[in-house]
């Protein structure tokens, strides 16, 4: 089996740190090509430098060049090219990696996500926002129908599930989601509820953003949107159901009244292996269940009163392909607000919802367009933050 070089997006990340994990774990199956990280901790990104030797290490924060070069010198580390600000991240992406695998939080994703697609690289999508901010420019880019590959574990596990039929038998796909630390809180329970508390997610070892999105069942309205891209299926056809051990990922419903569905314990290191490995499968990549000890599973229906983000996601969706990006970008604002103590933990969707019904489309969709529409949402968002 030919040895994939492999470009890494947000290296000192979760999904960073578990991917080089595996791939470390694999050295006759990955070798590390490039490392990209923000620069927020240059010991970290060292580090890995040491143990990985790729040939070009790239910092988004060109601020913070000076201490990743001061941290790789302390280690003894020659050779290795350094460059510095969020063009640096795009080269990285798009300097023909067998895989580039994007890790990166948030829609300054997008451009790396393009940039490797163009350069015919398999694409490891853990940065779902790329498909909610851009997800018809990031479809236009696909130089082959299997060229992106989702990291995400509920997409994980849809692809997978979807080998077991043809395109024309398959009914709905039914994502999944933990219910975040607040599961089963009433809205009324939910209005006074801290940063710490939205921080304890039950199963996931995730960073901040993700798992207050969790939280607030933002993430998995993104992946709703991320999921009608990958997968090419109507958002009528896509269903979330509730389930608090997070053991069953995701399931598709075929046209017979099959339902497959994937499980295995909560380890995003699975997923991770496929998605630089696929379609071939790397042993031991994480942990099996164990089918000697009893357990029990429940499936429960989205109590959208208390946790409207997924409607409101469908809203946007059915509005303009722009509206998505409107409604990530006011999100981060929130979740920043949110973390600062400037916003309630309600307000983020309260918030989140008046940008998007405020905001109009213009004609057409580019880039450009994209960015326009994300940096009026911030904006919109930081106002209404001001004004509470």
């Amino acid at each position: 089996m030919k040895r994939r070089t492999v470009a890494l997006l947000g290296s000192t990340g979760s999904i960073g740190t578990q991917a080089l994990d595996v791939m470390g774990r694999n050295p006759d199956r990955f070798e590390v090509m490039a490392l990209a990280a923000g620069g927020g901790n240059p010991m970290a990104l060292a580090a890995q430098v040491v143990a990985t030797r790729p040939a070009i290490v790239a910092v988004a924060d060109a601020g913070a060049v000076g201490d990743v070069r001061a941290a790789l010198s302390a280690a003894g580390v020659t050779g290795v090219e350094v460059a510095g600000g969020p063009q640096a991240v795009v080269d990285v992406a798009g300097s023909g990696a067998d895989v580039v695998l994007n890790g990166i939080t948030g829609s300054v994703g997008l451009r790396p996500t393009l940039a490797a697609l163009a350069a015919g690289s398999t694409l490891a999508l853990a940065n779902k926002e790329s498909l909610v901010a851009g997800g018809a420019l990031v479809k236009a880019a696909l130089q082959r129908p299997d060229q992106i590959v989702p990291v995400d574990s509920e997409h994980s596990a849809l692809a997978q599930a979807l080998r077991s039929g043809a395109r024309a038998e398959v009914k709905r796909l039914v994502l999944t989601a933990s219910g975040g630390a607040f599961r089963g809180r009433t809205r009324a329970e939910l209005a006074h509820v801290t940063v710490e508390q939205a921080l304890k997610h039950p199963n996931w070892d995730m960073g901040p953003v993700v798992t207050i999105n969790s939280a607030s069942l933002v993430n998995k309205a993104l992946e709703l949107i991320e999921a009608h891209w990958l997968f090419d299926m109507p958002y009528a056809r896509i269903d979330i159901v509730i389930h608090p051990q997070s053991i069953v990922h995701s399931m598709v419903e075929f046209v017979d009244g099959s339902t497959i569905a994937q499980a295995s314990p909560p380890d995003m290191r699975l997923p991770i292996a496929l998605g630089i490995g696929w379609p071939d499968r790397v042993a031991d990549a994480a942990p099996g269940l164990d089918w000697t000890r009893a357990s029990a599973w429940q499936f429960e229906p989205v109590d959208d009163e208390a946790f409207p983000a997924i409607a409101l996601a469908r809203d946007a969706a059915a509005a303009s392909d722009l509206h998505p990006a409107v409604f990530n970008a006011a999100n981060e604002q929130c979740v920043a607000a949110f973390v600062a103590g400037a916003l309630p933990f309600l307000g983020m969707v309260e918030t989140t919802r008046a940008v998007v019904e405020e905001y109009v489309a213009p004609g057409g969709l580019s880039l450009e367009a994209v960015d326009a529409a994300e940096s009026w949402a911030r904006t919109r968002a930081g106002a209404r933050i001001a004004a509470r």
